[in-house]
């Protein structure tokens, strides 16, 4: 998988993953789709963003769910 638009940099943002170099995070991509689930709105507010940037960030962070086994705490709603 080709994630050429995923950049880090030590000097830029704490050397997180950013977008294409930007000061936009792959953490913030990912924040902002939860906000906005609607991708057109979401691009309208951030016409730095593309599709393929979008993508590409979601690849980038499913790669650190492989393999890893998250504790979920099941709720469990009384039936009246």
């Amino acid at each position: 998988m080709k994630l050429d638009r995923i950049t880090i940099n030590p000097a830029r943002m704490n050397g997180q993953p950013c977008i294409r170099n930007l000061r936009l995070t792959v953490k913030r991509v990912v924040e902002l789709l939860a906000l906005y689930p609607d991708r057109g709105e979401l691009v309208r507010e951030y016409p730095e963003l593309d599709e393929e940037d979008i993508r590409q960030a979601l690849a980038y962070v499913a790669t650190y769910l492989d393999d890893r086994i998250v504790e979920l705490t099941m709720q469990y709603e009384a039936v009246a």
